[in-house]
């Protein structure tokens, strides 16, 4: 078993066929076919079904995706760690939920950028589970999210809430569901103070779990929805949406969490931390 073994076998899961897995990676078919078979005969195990219309995953496949995943991530981080260009003394592998990267994500980053010139970074995204994985195996140093995990080698640090605002195309626009109402999922908190606002409402036809999804469909088709204020306050400038200022306003937590061994000499990051939570 080797890298680039592991490597094929996530492109074929990601491309979902072995003819586009030899494409992506440039290799004639019959490779990527001995490349999978090799990595079958060293497991013992069928990691794939393959079919006419496809490559799918056997619950043995399931079960290495995610050591690849790792295995894979752990070595691109270790290649860039000891080819870091001169004057690069650090490394900082940032990981940021989707929603949260324009505002309080970028700003961490972009500080960090400004704050310690001779550090190298990287961001990648990802939703709750990605990210306390890619913590877990340490594939970020530092991750910004809605919902931590409590860890022993982990510091979480509380940055200020987002308020949650209902907002529509249209400035007449009831508190009351209409048919175009668009549900975003929002975490737990937000479904229990939403069900507890909105007692008697229905069930949405549209609904997300992402708030940069639904601002984009918003805009789109129009309608009304709640959302981080932050994401909407330039579309609120500019007159696309308004706010339905009568209606319940939410809110929801965001974390930054820190590995602790990583954060060692990270002299900036408790000023960053606080401009954060302010």
């Amino acid at each position: 078993m080797n890298i680039v073994t592991l490597q094929t076998f996530l492109t074929i899961v990601e491309t979902g066929s072995l003819v586009r897995a030899s494409e992506k990676l440039n290799v004639t078919q019959s490779t990527v076919t001995a490349r999978l078979r090799g990595l079958e005969e060293t497991l013992g195990q069928t990691l794939l079904n393959r079919q006419k219309s496809g490559a799918t995953l056997t619950p043995a496949g399931t079960k290495l995706l995610r050591y690849a995943e790792v295995m894979t991530g752990l070595w691109r981080q270790a290649r860039q760690e000891t080819s870091l260009p001169e004057g690069v003394t650090s490394v900082c592998n940032f990981g940021c939920h989707v929603d949260l990267w324009p505002g309080p994500g970028r700003a961490f980053f972009e500080a960090v950028n400004r704050l310690s010139p001779t550090m190298a970074l990287a961001a990648s995204q990802g939703e709750h589970e990605a990210l306390e994985r890619q913590l877990g195996s340490g594939l970020v140093d530092v991750a910004m999210t809605y919902r931590p995990s409590v860890h022993g080698n982990r510091t979480i640090h509380a940055l200020k809430p987002e308020r949650l605002v209902l907002y529509a195309t249209r400035p007449d626009n009831p508190i009351r569901f209409t048919p175009d109402y668009i549900y975003v999922d929002l975490g737990e908190e937000f479904r229990d103070q939403h069900a507890a606002a909105y007692a008697n409402a229905g069930i949405s036809r549209v609904s997300f779990d992402s708030a940069i999804w639904a601002l984009d469909f918003l805009l789109a088709n129009g309608g009304s929805a709640y959302l981080p204020d932050r994401l909407a306050a330039p579309h609120l400038a500019s007159g696309a949406i308004f706010e339905i200022s009568e209606a319940p306003v939410f809110t929801r937590n965001t974390y930054l969490v820190v590995n602790d061994h990583a954060a060692t000499g990270w002299d900036w990051l408790p000023g960053l931390v606080r401009d954060l939570g302010e």
